[in-house]
């Protein structure tokens, strides 16, 4: 303080001495950092010193929401320790929890196959010299050439469901389609899947290479399937169109509505009573039903239309195994996403080879040079269950691999290519209580075409138990063939472990378990990845 002498007068007064004003900036760090400073005089004592003043004529509604903004700033500037708000709420992983976004897992799976590869490679330069072992390179190479040329053989060998079905549709008698033509596309068929199946044994190719070959014959024959039976269901019901134009000598029998996948639904008017109608009802109700029936669900394509070359290979590069007149297509190719989809098409198959190579082959192959030298059935069983143990988690990642590289990323690369807008390729099989549904939501495409194809065809003459045991029996010779192609033994452990699958859902459903969504999702779990390891040891080493 400065003493001074004011004029006039002889009494000393002390007055303040004068200072620079504070940096704005400088108040703001210290406040933040818990050093309050003297409020300013000029300022309200409620206010932060820094909101624009609202003029006087503002109206009361913006007063007295400034009035509680600067309120609320000053009362959390001056307590000690910021607010929490407490409420009723669960966690993420509770039962009765709505939260589903669990992507950083899969995130977190992708960086455990890093480790993986990475420690991998660490322990072939320490042993080899090399990143991988030699076997690998080897089986990613060999019968590539004849692999492609056959693959590409057996592609076009299914275009002659075609001209036969052509033949079919301009016979009139013998060669029709419910007469004769059934029966030749039958037996091309038959013959078809002997001649490939057999095809990878007489050349003697690597195991790798008959699991894409035999995985792709399968589609390829379903895909033939659909396309056949369902065109010649068309040319039946073309027929019976026409034939109404005369309708003295037609039937009035009702339509025949093909057995249709999820992608084709209509509003069905089957249920109708005509028995009172009139006579020109009845004829009109079976044209309008025959009409429905030859045209797409989207109205832009009629029966026969389609029968073209360019129509069945769309069909072939679709990702769907069954046929339909049209189907939904996005606007435009994603060229970025078809890269990184193909990008990661290559990836997992490496992943799923050098797993093969590192930790499941040498077990194998240790498992059987001790099986040789021991004669005891317990001894042979305690090697047996020590397989079965190391491949737990291999096999784990393998089928985890295998589902990724199917069903997101092949299919989804083909459905880029195509244009294909249903994707719904899969559904949430991890959270399955049983086997069943689990069948119906780990590969979609599979599950109408068995449903459709087989299911509902075989309800035609059987019961719906009958049918369903028909759809297992067809379900479990085709894991048994392609475990049969694998390992080139034909052992029948697939076919029954399927077979298995319906007392077994019969158990679940039943008073004694259902209704306990996290033990049946366990036993679910558990007998996944055994089963897997388990088969996999028998085909291999009995």
């Amino acid at each position: 303080m400065v003493p001074l002498r004011g004029e006039g007068s002889p009494e000393r007064v002390l007055r303040p001495r004068p200072i620079k004003p504070p940096i704005p900036s400088n108040l703001r760090a210290q406040e933040d950092y818990g050093f309050h400073l003297l409020p300013d005089p000029t300022v309200s004592g409620i206010s932060s010193g820094r909101s624009t003043p609202l003029p006087p004529d503002a109206p009361p509604s913006e007063q007295s929401i400034s009035s509680a903004r600067k309120h609320a700033r000053a009362q959390a500037k001056h307590r000690l320790f910021h607010t929490i708000n407490y409420t009723p709420r669960v966690s993420h992983f509770d039962p009765s929890s709505d939260y589903r976004d669990f992507k950083g897992f899969f995130v977190l799976f992708w960086i455990s196959l890093t480790i993986m590869v990475l420690t991998t490679f660490l322990r072939n330069i320490k042993d080899t010299g090399y990143p991988l072992r030699v076997q690998v390179w080897k089986l990613l190479s060999a019968n590539v050439i004849q692999l492609a040329f056959s693959d590409g053989a057996m592609v076009l060998s299914t275009a002659v469901t075609l001209p036969l079905h052509k033949i079919f549709r301009s016979s009139a008698r013998a060669l029709r389609w419910r007469n004769g033509g059934i029966i030749i596309q039958s037996l091309y068929q038959c013959f078809w899947l002997a001649l490939w199946v057999k095809w990878p044994f007489t050349l003697q190719w690597t195991w790798t290479a008959q699991v894409f070959f035999i995985l792709h014959t399968l589609v390829l024959l379903m895909k033939m399937h659909s396309y056949a039976f369902y065109n010649g269901h068309l040319s039946e019901s073309e027929k019976r169109l026409k034939s109404l134009d005369k309708p003295s000598d037609a039937s009035l029998a009702d339509v025949v509505k093909y057995p249709s996948s999820p992608t084709r639904q209509r509003n069905s008017t089957a249920n109708r009573s005509i028995e009172k109608a009139e006579q020109e009802e009845k004829l009109e109700k079976l044209r309008e039903d025959l009409a429905s029936e030859l045209t797409s669900p989207l109205g832009r394509v009629t029966y026969p239309e389609n029968v073209t070359l360019w129509n069945y290979c769309d069909f072939v590069l679709c990702p769907t195994l069954c046929y339909e007149l049209e189907y939904p297509r996005t606007p435009k190719i994603q060229w970025l996403e078809l890269f990184y989809k193909t990008l990661a098409v290559f990836g997992c198959i490496f992943l799923l080879t050098l797993t093969s190579e590192e930790y499941i082959m040498p077990v194998l192959a240790e498992s059987a040079g001790r099986l040789q030298h021991v004669t005891k059935l317990l001894d042979k069983g305690l090697i047996l269950a020590e397989t079965i143990s190391m491949l737990l988690f291999p096999f784990m990642i393998t089928f985890l691999l295998v589902f990724l590289v199917i069903f997101e990323y092949l299919l989804g690369a083909f459905a880029e290519i195509t244009r294909f807008a249903d994707r719904h390729f899969y559904s949430d099989w991890w959270n399955s209580s049983d086997w069943l549904e689990f069948s119906r939501e780990w590969n979609i495409p599979v599950h109408h075409f068995l449903r459709r194809h087989v299911y509902f065809s075989s309800k035609t003459y059987f019961s719906n138990s009958i049918a369903m045991v028909i759809t297992f029996l067809v379900s479990a010779f085709g894991h048994e063939l392609i475990m049969g192609c694998i390992t080139k033994k034909l052992r029948g452990y697939g076919f029954v472990a399927m077979m298995l699958q319906l007392p077994i859902v019969a158990l679940q459903r039943s008073n004694l378990v259902r209704g306990r969504w996290v033990f049946n999702n366990a036993c679910f779990w558990i007998s996944m990845i055994m089963g897997l390891s388990l088969m996999c040891a028998l085909y291999v080493l009995v």
